[in-house]
């Protein structure tokens, strides 16, 4: 049985080996040599040195934080509703559905609303405001790419909400608690794992959004997933966009282990323990 299972693993082994730890090994010996193949740090001290490269890393951050909060603020009362609601599973359906569409497909349909000859400005034009610049901005941008993320976020948060014990807040409510303080002390805490969760989701990939900048942000917002593109299909300087690919791939390590959920392993640990014992 032991060896059977083994078996049925090594397809998994081979899977990681090839798509997961050979790329990112390749991607770590291009940022560590030049054009001739010679070993050298070069790529890393400008990237350290350059205020250019500086100020994309903080805007990659920047607008994954904006991005993440944008989705959190949504989701959390949805997800919360949701919980509450009949049919769950449907309305569930409906939040996953825009996820099984094309990316490119999701961005074009956003130019066509947001166009100067688009619907959202021919419904200005209706009411007397007139037409804005809407695409190109930082607003669309973070617009789209918070409809596109909000699905990540909804769905750990839904599900924290959801293995709540519904008695630990009637609990806090029968004590005299407003319900404010009840979601405050009780509900959110409770559910931290989700966003937790949910964050993760959002932000890393946020960090290196690129096609989007380009299409709906029309070059305006800069981040280190852009110039990662720039390097590998422009520039042709592989050793650069390497070297960015690698700061990226430790922002988001880093990203991970400030909201990893030590707490829930450790009760799933002492859990299995007990069940043990």
């Amino acid at each position: 049985m032991k060896k059977s299972k083994q078996f049925f693993m090594v397809p998994y082994f081979l899977w990681i080996a090839l798509f997961v730890v050979a790329p990112l090994l390749l991607i770590l010996y291009q940022s560590l040599t030049d054009g001739q193949g010679h070993f050298t740090i070069q790529n890393y001290l400008t990237y350290g040195s350059s205020s250019v490269y500086l100020k994309m890393s903080l805007n990659s951050l920047w607008y994954a934080f904006l991005i993440t909060v944008i989705t959190l603020l949504i989701s959390y009362p949805a997800a919360y509703i949701l919980s509450r609601l009949k049919h769950q599973q449907l309305w569930l359906l409906l939040i996953i559905l825009p996820t099984w569409i094309n990316l490119l497909l999701k961005a074009y349909a956003f130019i066509g609303l947001f166009s100067r000859a688009g619907a959202v400005n021919h419904f200005l034009m209706f009411i007397g405001i007139g037409p804005k610049q809407i695409l190109f901005s930082d607003f669309s941008f973070l617009l789209v790419a918070s409809y596109i993320e909000i699905p990540f976020m909804i769905l750990p948060i839904y599900n924290a909400i959801v293995q709540l014990d519904p008695a630990l807040p009637n609990a806090s409510r029968d004590l005299g608690a407003s319900p404010w303080q009840t979601f405050r002390l009780v509900t959110f805490p409770l559910t931290l794992s989700g966003v937790k969760a949910g964050v993760q989701a959002v932000f890393i990939p946020s960090l290196s959004l690129f096609m989007l900048t380009r299409l709906i942000g029309g070059n305006r917002v800069i981040t280190l997933g852009t110039a990662i593109e720039e390097h590998f299909l422009t520039t042709m300087n592989w050793g650069m966009g390497s070297t960015i690919g690698v700061i990226l791939i430790v922002m988001m390590f880093v990203i991970m282990i400030l909201t990893n959920d030590r707490k829930k392993k450790r009760r799933e640990v002492l859990d299995d323990e007990k069940a043990t014992h």
